[in-house]
């Protein structure tokens, strides 16, 4: 297909053609001459574009590339990046910190490297004025990275949490015990002390909000700095669990009361299939049959309260399971008690918002493994009891 912008040219081009020619020799030779001068003027020209456009290339070639410095830095600094940073935030952080020149420069070093989005948030020692593709291979080594996980398990009670703390940071141990004295200043929202069933919350005690997971504090941390954050992490995973409306809409029960179901299902649970069934166990002891829980894991906890270690069911006093100075027995008194024993684990607080459906009032664990018989009768409480001695569980 012919453009009709071609046809245009042409047409302009017969237009300009001269009808008549003078066809004399000096004529000839004369255009001859002009024709070499032109063509020697294009080359000269083209010769002039050429360089110029190569100057005015390299100068807007250098206009556009990010700013950046060269080789692998001077002084040592420390920067802390914010978990689920993106690349550009990175470079901003690095910028800041005058490690690289510009965040252009990081993240085009980031895009260039094969493993340049697997930058990790966290606390890491680097150089300033750093090429930004060697801080983006330094950023990518383990070594610079500023570690310090420390792993608090899922069912671990606050005070067993202070000391794992207290070992991992090198913090006092009286530093955390002091913090946590003000849960709501740790970040705690006080509605989450509400109860509905009439009973007193433990409202000065921060069990129960610990989250149980792997942390890594930023370095320097304070004591109210780091149980802050682990109250974050609880708040953010009941959050996304719908945690407060599930139990509010759909058990009529506090938030707080399924916390501490929560709490004791953790605790009682040989295996985490259990859970959804141990808490069914004790929203109906509580809230149907109004009858003490007589969940042994409450003793334990005034035992732990005291600094004292804690002991198997079937090893238990009457003394120690009746003793009328504990505040969260559930022998002698119908209903939860005074708050949550221990930091329990998500499936704990799912099976606690969403505990499974059925009748049972009792439930023990019937074999080694850790695995649980429920039954709704008394006498079917006691067969499974029998099983459980016969596999070598310590009741009889």
């Amino acid at each position: 297909m012919i453009d009709e912008l071609d046809l245009a040219f042409d047409e302009q081009a017969e237009k300009g053609r001269p009808r008549h020619r003078r066809g004399s020799r000096g004529a000839k030779g004369g255009g001859k001459g002009k024709s070499a001068v032109a063509f020697l003027m294009v080359f000269i020209l083209l010769g002039v574009l050429g360089v110029g456009g190569y100057l005015g290339y390299s100068k807007i070639k250098g206009f556009f590339t990010a700013a950046d410095y060269d080789g692998p830095g001077t002084d040592p600094v420390q920067v802390e990046i914010a978990k689920d940073s993106s690349l550009t935030e990175i470079g901003n952080v690095l910028v800041d910190a005058d490690v690289v020149k510009s965040t252009a420069a990081f993240t085009e070093a980031a895009d260039a490297n094969p493993k340049g989005k697997n930058i990790q948030s966290g606390t890491y020692n680097l150089r300033k004025q750093m090429a930004a593709a060697q801080a983006v291979a330094l950023m990518l080594d383990p070594k610079s990275r500023v570690v310090s996980g420390i792993l608090i398990p899922p069912g671990k009670t606050a005070r067993q949490t202070f000391e794992l703390l207290a070992k991992g940071t090198g913090i006092p141990l009286a530093d955390f015990q002091a913090a946590a004295k003000d849960p709501k200043a740790l970040g705690v929202p006080a509605f989450w002390y509400n109860r509905r069933d009439g009973k007193k919350a433990a409202t000065t005690s921060i069990e129960g909000f610990l989250f149980p997971d792997t942390y890594e504090f930023p370095p320097k941390s304070t004591a109210e700095e780091i149980l802050g954050i682990m109250v974050q992490k609880f708040l953010a995973v009941t959050g996304e669990l719908g945690f407060v409306d599930k139990v509010q809409n759909n058990l009529s029960v506090s938030p707080y009361e399924a916390l501490i179901v929560a709490s004791l299902s953790q605790a009682e649970a040989g295996i985490a299939a259990d859970l959804p069934k141990i808490a069914r166990v004790a929203y109906n002891r509580a809230y149907k049959a109004k009858m003490p829980l007589q969940f042994d894991v409450t003793t334990n906890y005034w035992l732990d309260l005291q600094e004292k270690d804690g002991k198997h069911s079937g090893k238990m006093t009457d003394a120690e399971l009746q003793d009328p100075k504990n505040p969260y027995t559930t022998e002698l008194r119908v209903g939860l008690p005074l708050g949550p024993i221990n930091s329990p684990s998500e499936a704990a607080l799912k099976a606690a918002e969403a505990p499974t459906a059925g009748p049972w009032l009792f439930f023990v664990a019937v074999d080694k493994s850790g695995r649980s018989a429920f039954a709704t009768t008394n006498e079917e409480h006691n067969a499974n009891v029998q099983k459980a001695c016969k596999n070598g569980i310590p009741l009889c």
